[in-house]
């Protein structure tokens, strides 16, 4: 599948107004109908990095995972993403409310899943990146299942 065409901007700051327009105050619904919302603070976990490429505190912005930022809404939108369950590194063990979207290469959109009062999937975004030194690791994981899903909200 041939890449998106990537979002070239002239500062972290434009970057983040591209981000709060279309995305915070936009609407993204997946290409299975679940409502995606995004706080303005997810900006900086998902387009800064740690200098120092160690965990830890993010500190500079990402120019690289900033291009791709368009890449988010075509992924969550596309209907041949394949979905993976999310790693939960506190507990050590997948986490079926939690879903990862590939379509691109080893782009990732990772989403975590609750429910409306009306008893409606809905997700959060939680974050975006080139999976360049995991993403074998994450296609080996369990494909996320809608069912169980709403089974692990349910409990």
């Amino acid at each position: 599948m041939p890449l998106p065409e990537l979002l070239l901007l002239d500062s972290s700051v434009d970057y983040r107004r591209h981000y709060q327009q279309h995305y915070c105050r936009g609407e993204i619904i997946t290409f299975d109908g679940i409502r995606v919302y995004f706080k303005p603070q997810k900006f900086d976990h998902a387009f800064y990095k740690n200098s120092q490429n160690r965990r830890g505190p993010k500190d500079e912005f990402c120019t690289v995972r900033a291009q791709r930022m368009d890449w988010i809404k075509l992924t969550l939108e596309h209907p041949e993403a394949d979905l993976f369950e999310g790693w939960n590194s506190k507990n050590g063990t997948y986490d079926g409310t939690r879903r990862v979207s590939v379509v691109y290469g080893d782009f990732v959109v990772i989403i975590e899943m609750s429910l409306s009062k009306k008893g409606v999937l809905k997700a959060n975004f939680v974050t975006c990146y080139e999976a360049d030194n995991s993403i074998g690791k994450i296609r080996q994981s369990p494909q996320w299942d809608r069912d169980k899903c709403l089974i692990d909200l349910e409990k």
